[in-house]
């Protein structure tokens, strides 16, 4: 069984999404324990701030250059080039399987790295005066020590960029499992840093933790890649025909990418200028946010990004697909909105409520973590319907739209400030992404025709409503248990939070299966078919099934 989910591909897009959608959780669960350490040792203040702010350039890099090659077109084109029928006839009279595939695999891979490596370089060297333009709030010794630890990060975006070309062979593979465990190995390597490191080297210990996951995340995939076929060789190719292909594909997504981390720069410049410690609110506001998200928007688009770029171009089958991704989605999501809305207070006293995070800092977390899940459906949807643009080769789209969203986003983050502090700028994010989503869908609309939209809201008003049913179940369950618990104690509010939450997820539940939901049907039928003893039978695996 272990051996199989190290090395069976995984076919269906609900498996793979459930796979990678699990691993997400651990990651998550692990960065909830990360930034419980961060919180209880220095709290909401100058030190998190030097910490997230330094993050911000060396992620840029990584976001431009490799997940813009990846996910805009080194996956279709490395699928196309193990799936082509020219490709198959190849492999059959070549001693060397997937010799073209793996060819491009390396070519990319250097092609990055070169690039990635003189942009870190002359991160490292440029880096103050990088510091003085996204920290300007921030005072000389603080920005020194942004610097320092800026510089120390700028080695995880090199280790990154071979892991996520990794990344990209295995999710082209359909070894969804390795690939889903990069990120908990990432988290883990941060948890060392500030369990270990910052003991002996202080606030530099978080950078070296940084980089420490980077390596993490690289190694895990290392083995499976080479068990797949890949040898490194020394090739770099500009002239080579999928590589200019691929350059192509990532120019205006790179550009969107680019938008979407000027977004966060400039997010980060007008937070450097509140009160201490606003920079780290934000940030841990949005990893909490982030948790169903990554569980389920993004574990479910790039379950399906493989499926979804071998039948772009067929319309029906694509539409099928993306009803049933985009449905599965919302079922998720809808109840996870209502849990972070109404347990968003029981939530950040138990996960950040300790040691050096304050009342203050609590309850500028609380308003900050509201306003962003009012965008959770969208923010959640976003990546699916830019895989599809992607699949489709067409990556302007995605861009113009993004473009226009960072603008509403920067001019509401300048309004919105003004009156509500840093939980301003998490309004101002949802109202852009609820924006962006509605454009996106719009546009694909055009584009395909017909997206199945009368099915998916008969779908999501069937489970809205049972949400709407479990929310109301929350509210009432925490006056029940609120006399019988000590509120000023951890348990306390762990008990009712935990007691409230669990009733309103059983409430979903049942409201979902009374209202005969088909996305909660085919998602328990799916778990009872991969229960241990039960017989699986597959159909045609070109085609991604339902839960």
């Amino acid at each position: 069984m272990i051996k199989r989910l190290f090395s069976s591909p995984i076919n269906s897009i609900t498996i793979a999404a459930l796979a990678v959608a699990l691993s997400s959780l651990v990651s998550r669960f692990l960065g909830i324990f990360r930034d419980r350490i961060l919180a209880g040792e220095f709290g909401a203040g100058d030190t998190l701030d030097i910490y997230y702010t330094a993050f911000r350039v060396p992620d840029l890099i990584f976001n431009l250059l490799v997940l813009g090659a990846l996910s805009a077109g080194f996956i279709p084109i490395f699928v196309n080039l193990l799936s082509s029928k020219k490709a198959k006839i190849k492999d059959l009279v070549s001693s060397a399987k997937h010799k073209e595939a793996w060819y491009l695999a390396n070519n990319i891979l250097n092609i990055l790295l070169l690039s990635i490596a003189a942009l870190s370089v002359l991160g490292i060297i440029f880096a103050p005066t990088l510091i003085k333009i996204l920290a300007p709030g921030f005072f000389p010794v603080k920005q020194a020590i942004t610097v320092d630890l800026t510089r120390i990060m700028f080695l995880s975006p090199i280790l990154l960029g071979i892991s996520s070309v990794l990344g990209g062979v295995l999710q082209s593979f359909k070894r969804f499992f390795i690939y889903s465990l990069a990120p908990i190995l990432y988290n883990i390597g941060i948890i060392v840093g500030a369990l270990f490191f910052v003991p002996y080297w202080g606030i530099y210990g978080l950078a070296w933790g940084v980089v420490l996951g980077a390596l993490l995340h690289m190694l895990i995939q290392l083995p499976a890649v080479i068990k797949l076929g890949f040898r490194y060789r020394p090739i770099i190719n500009f002239k080579n025909k999928q590589v200019r292909e691929i350059g192509r594909l990532m120019i205006p997504r790179t550009m969107s990418l680019a938008i979407s981390q000027i977004n966060l720069l400039v997010i980060t410049i007008i937070a450097s200028t509140l009160a201490s410690g606003s920079i780290a609110v934000f940030n841990f506001a949005n990893n909490l946010q982030s948790f169903p998200i990554g569980i389920f928007g993004i574990s479910f688009a790039v379950a399906a990004f493989p499926t979804i770029s071998a039948i772009a171009f067929d319309k029906p089958k694509l539409i099928n697909n993306f009803s049933q991704v985009i449905r599965q989605i919302l079922f998720f999501v809808v109840p996870a909105t209502v849990l972070l809305l109404t347990l968003r207070a029981q939530i950040i006293r138990v996960i950040l409520g300790t040691g050096q995070f304050n009342w203050e800092d609590t309850m500028l977390t609380i308003h900050t973590l509201g306003f962003f899940t009012l965008s959770l459906f969208a923010q959640a949807s976003i990546p699916l319907l830019v895989r599809i643009f992607y699949a489709r080769h067409n990556s302007m789209t995605p861009f113009y739209i993004g473009l226009f969203s960072a603008l509403i986003n920067l001019v509401l983050s300048l309004a919105l400030v003004r009156m509500l502090g840093v939980a301003g700028l998490a309004l101002a994010f949802s109202i852009a992404s609820i924006i962006n989503f509605i454009i996106l869908w719009l546009v694909l609309r055009v584009e395909i025709g017909n997206l199945d939209e009368d099915r998916i809201l008969f779908s999501t008003i069937k489970f809205s409503a049972a949400a709407l049913a479990a929310g109301i179940t929350i509210q009432g369950m925490k006056l029940v248990v609120w006399p019988y618990i000590d509120m000023t104690r951890v348990w306390g509010v762990f008990t009712q939070g935990a007691v409230a939450g669990v009733s309103g997820i059983l409430v979903y539940l049942a409201f979902c299966s009374l209202l005969k939901s088909e996305e909660f049907i085919d998602f328990w039928n799916s778990i009872k078919r991969r229960l241990p003893g039960k017989k699986i039978t597959t159909g045609d695996h070109g085609e991604a099934r339902g839960i």
